[in-house]
């Protein structure tokens, strides 16, 4: 059996024998045991030692543009190895080869866009911030806003369904900014990150002690940060909020971004019409986020708004789009949604689903099932669900309760704008809403209400039909993030995501000497 190491000092570590640590990873097809992972024995306070002696100092060194050579090189080990990580996914994390690619060319994708910025921000090691402005009677007093590389340690812990996405959207951000990594994937899906990592390292590019990885436990990492230090977080709310509250994470205020779990909502407005491009996108968008990695994405849909008296026929449409989904083991070409990720993450499906039922009645499946093409009884498999709920203001667990599955429910409102934002509000916060019509007013509207309580809306219209990617898509040119549950982090958004790795720092003195400091005369 495979037994993954951590790539801590300079070198690879396998966590210690004797012992309860490791965790067993599992093909979610096949319930068989593929790797085990431990990280006992990792000297914690001398991993944080190195990253701040040796990485941050020659990260540091370099200008923009040198580390984003470093990010180009990256992301062209991860796409000359695309095959390979593809299927250790569908091993590791029961994707099918098209939901792998989403994580795998995700990856690879935004490591390249963040290395095109770095080419565009050139031979500078920080950054001017905006423009100037006079403190004084006379330009003797001037002050001037920069951005700095923090001095401090990025650890990153992120979610299980993007063991390559996740990882390097983080990184991206931080070593462009100048910041060493510390990585931490989820252990249960840590195969691909593993490889990933290890095919970085053996390119040999990167300065010593700019990267890390931590395959299992945490430890003491987290109780070692100090003020200087990033801790970006994917996951849960329940495990943010125990990250946030740390003790000495608020004794010295260490700086940390959440992206957490979100009750994100698809809303067709009332002049979209049956047969109409819009309504087919709309159709294609939801049943395409309710299914894409098998409902396992932080911007997966999970509740559905339709204006009230179109309740019936648009059920009875999403009903057959679903119907049409093939579940089973993601290397049978005819699966279109592998299983969910780990027993625990099944067990976890099928309590949620018992529990929205209890405000809403299911309508499409709702069950565990066997899956095409894997041993009978075997696999984490469960059917795409659709439930219903008629009352949207009194649908309980439906505005609380993540089903991290593909699992969504049908509500109805009354085809204004107002109500529509009301009852997304009631997720308390969302990454992602969409909003699928072709009137400028109505969409306004519903944007000048709702705005507020997303990271991100999402407009599908006739003239986006041919070229939308989805509302699931965290592209590395917007931001990703939004307030309440969604976590209140800001990551990707280009420059965005890179300044939380960055101090702003505020410069006075004479004019001529702030602008000679920022490269300007």
């Amino acid at each position: 059996m495979k037994t993954l190491k951590s790539y801590v000092l300079g070198s690879w570590q396998e966590g210690q024998e004797g012992n309860l640590s490791f965790v067993s990873l599992v093909n979610p097809s096949t319930e068989e045991v593929i790797a085990r992972a431990s990280s006992a024995g990792i000297d914690f306070g001398a991993v944080l030692d190195y990253a701040r002696q040796r990485g941050g100092p020659a990260l540091r060194a370099m200008s923009f543009g040198q580390r984003a050579a470093l990010l180009k090189e990256m992301s062209k080990v991860l796409r000359d190895h695309r095959d390979e990580l593809l299927e250790l996914s569908a091993r590791n994390t029961g994707t099918t080869r098209t939901d792998g690619s989403f994580d795998v060319d995700g990856a690879s994708g935004t490591l390249a866009y963040y290395a095109s910025i770095g080419w565009r921000l050139g031979d500078r090691t920080f950054l001017a911030e905006g423009d100037g402005v006079q403190l004084a009677k006379t330009e003797g007093f001037y002050g001037r806003h920069i951005l700095v590389p923090r001095p401090g340690v990025a650890v990153h812990v992120n979610a299980f369904n993007f063991p390559a996405w996740g990882f390097a959207e983080k990184a991206a951000c931080a070593l462009l900014a100048g910041m060493p990594v510390i990585t931490k994937p989820a252990t249960a899906t840590a195969l691909v990150t593993e490889r990933c990592v290890e095919l970085i390292v053996e390119a040999g590019f990167l300065p010593e002690g700019a990267f890390q990885l931590i395959i299992g436990s945490t430890g003491d990492l987290l109780s070692r940060l100090e003020a200087e230090d990033v801790l970006a977080f994917t996951g849960s709310a329940d495990t943010a909020l125990s990250l946030r509250s740390g003790s000495n994470i608020l004794a010295a205020n260490t700086r940390v971004n959440v992206e957490a779990d979100s009750l994100n909502a698809a809303v067709l407005a009332p002049d979209v019409v049956e047969g109409s491009a819009t309504f087919g996108l709309f159709l294609k968008d939801v049943v395409r986020e309710m299914t894409q990695k098998t409902g396992q994405k932080c911007t997966a849909v999970r509740r559905i708004l339709v204006p009230a008296d179109r309740m019936g026929w648009i059920q009875d449409a999403l009903i057959a789009k679903l119907s049409e989904v093939v579940v089973g083991n993601p290397t049978d070409p005819a699966v279109k949604m592998g299983p969910v990720a780990t027993a625990q993450q099944l067990k976890d499906t099928l309590s949620g689903i018992a529990e929205l039922a209890q405000s809403a009645r299911i309508v499409h499946g709702g069950q565990r099932t066997n899956g095409m093409g894997a041993p009978a009884g075997k696999g984490y498999f469960v059917q795409p669900t659709l439930l219903r709920a008629d009352d949207a203001r009194a649908a309980g667990a439906i505005h609380s309760r993540e089903v991290f599955a593909p699992v969504a429910t049908l509500l109805p409102y009354d085809g204004t704008a107002a109500d529509a934002a009301a009852i997304v509000a009631l997720g308390g916060g969302t990454l992602v809403t969409s909003a699928y019509t072709d009137d400028a007013a109505w969409a306004g509207d519903f944007v000048a209400r709702g705005g507020g309580g997303t990271g991100r809306i999402y407009l599908g219209s006739e003239g986006s039909a041919a070229d939308a990617p989805g509302s699931g898509a965290a592209l590395p040119q917007t931001l990703h993030g939004g307030p309440g549950r969604a976590g209140g982090g800001e990551e990707l958004g280009g420059m965005v995501g890179v300044k939380l790795y960055l101090q702003r720092v505020a410069v006075q003195g004479a004019k001529t000497l702030v602008d000679g400091l920022v490269g300007e005369s």
